[in-house]
């Protein structure tokens, strides 16, 4: 495992849609050790999730996990999860903008909207299949990492960049700035 260096917006690996990953090479040491060092790196920069993409891998690959973040400190507890191929569904038109940061736009923040209700299929680590339903803020992060597979990043999918802020002053006045919409 290491912790791997995060792409910056302005990297062209961002950009890119991911390569999805043939079942073959999903149980081999060195996709493994990806997923292990992605979850590494994720952790060491606090981090909810992090996508192949932001450690410079253009492959379908998103890991997530949510647990006494200091960036997210109100947001639900989410097991550590390994999404491989993933696809998303959504399950109602309903949205609810909330503030997002990402370790590829450091510092920054705004209010994005996201699906409040989603069913996720993919493929674990060890390539089985997996299918779920994540609401609120559970989806709001896989819908986060998954826009790194398809070349987007937070800021592409904000209505209002009025709220695009430091992530300091964005944590202090977040829900009062999406209120006021």
């Amino acid at each position: 495992m290491a912790i791997l260096k995060v792409a910056i917006l302005g990297n062209p690996v961002l950009r890119k849609i991911a390569r999805p990953i043939a079942m073959k090479d999903i149980r081999s040491r060195k996709l493994q050790a990806l997923i292990d060092s992605m979850i590494e790196t994720m952790t060491k920069y606090n981090g909810v999730g992090i996508a192949a993409p932001q450690v410079n891998v253009s492959k379908q690959i998103v890991v997530f996990r949510v647990r006494n973040n200091p960036r997210y400190p109100d947001a639900p507890r989410i097991p550590l999860t390994v999404l491989i191929n993933p696809r998303i569904i959504t399950l109602s038109g309903e949205m609810e903008s909330d503030f997002e940061g990402c370790l590829s736009v450091p510092n920054l923040s705004g209010a994005v909207p996201r699906f409040l209700r989603i069913r996720v299929e993919a493929l674990n680590r060890r390539g089985k299949k997996l299918s779920f339903i994540a609401n609120g803020f559970h989806a709001r992060v896989i819908q986060h990492e998954n826009d790194h597979l398809k070349g987007k990043v937070f800021i592409d999918r904000m209505t209002d960049l009025t709220t695009l802020t430091y992530l300091a002053v964005s944590h202090a006045r977040g829900k009062q700035l999406i209120r006021k919409k």
